[in-house]
């Protein structure tokens, strides 16, 4: 890679927010290496930006829900002489259905993928950005992490574990040169609702998602300019503070109604 350039690490960037984040960085002319599953998805794309925009793309076929991938990732950057200088945690999922009948294998997988291994890689490339006096690390969480979810349980358990584990993070390193970006989406019109099985919704079939590039050009803004949270959209940001003050009973309540089929 250009070593005269610095470098951006995006997770889950082969489709929804990831991809609009690397077609935003990459125009800044920011080398890249670009974390997902879909290995010929990935390719493609890293190639696309590399011809158009004349910076180096690193495709890494990685599942990220595996307990070791985050130090595999590190070892592989390592050995290659990379050096990141913003980390974009922006892989995750969500499954939809009621705790007692999901299987055990999915909730731990999301809660392995949303919250242990963002906070493994985090560790990881934090270390060496204070070393330098200088990084930066958005965390994509979701306007679900101020609410409970039930039938979404864990996931929006999940995301209210990234929103307060990014808030603490950015306030220990104020002065240190490296700042921390959450990313609160709300629906967003990305892979995320059929991986979850939320199509059927009222969220997504009564409220209009937003797109992609929209929110991604929301978060790297705020990113740059070294915001602590940034919820995108006027909608999401009155729904999340409002969570704030109404009662917890409605709010769960009325979190429930928008997670079950529209009618």
């Amino acid at each position: 890679m250009n070593q005269n350039r610095p470098t951006a690490l995006i997770t889950g960037a082969s489709g929804g927010i990831g991809y609009e984040l690397a077609k935003l960085f990459a125009k800044d002319r920011y080398n890249l290496v670009l974390v997902a599953r879909s290995t010929p998805k990935l390719s493609k794309f890293a190639d696309e930006l590399q011809r158009h925009y004349g910076i180096s793309a690193k495709p890494i076929t990685l599942d990220l829900s595996w307990r070791q991938a985050p130090e595999s990732l590190w070892d592989d950057l390592q050995h290659s002489g990379i050096q990141v200088d913003v980390l974009i945690n922006n892989a995750g999922y969500g499954i939809r259905g009621e705790f007692a009948s999901m299987p055990l294998e999915e909730d731990l997988g999301m809660m392995q993928l949303n919250m242990v291994n963002l906070t493994v890689l985090t560790k990881l490339f934090l270390k060496p950005m204070l070393g330098r006096h200088t990084g930066k690390v958005l965390n994509v969480a979701s306007t679900a992490g101020f609410q409970p979810g039930p039938l979404m349980a864990v996931y929006y358990a999940s995301k209210a574990y990234v929103i307060s584990f990014s808030e603490a993070l950015a306030n220990e390193l104020k002065g240190s040169g490296v700042t921390v970006t959450c990313l609160c989406p709300g629906a967003t019109d990305t892979g995320f609702q059929k991986r979850a099985g939320s199509e059927n919704s009222v969220l997504f079939r009564k409220f209009r998602p937003m797109d992609a590039h929209t929110v991604a050009r929301d978060g790297y803004r705020g990113l740059m300019a070294g915001k602590t949270l940034v919820i995108s959209g006027l909608r999401n940001k009155i729904l999340s503070e409002s969570v704030r003050l109404g009662p917890r009973k409605l709010v769960t309540a009325i979190s429930r109604k928008v997670n079950e089929n529209a009618k």
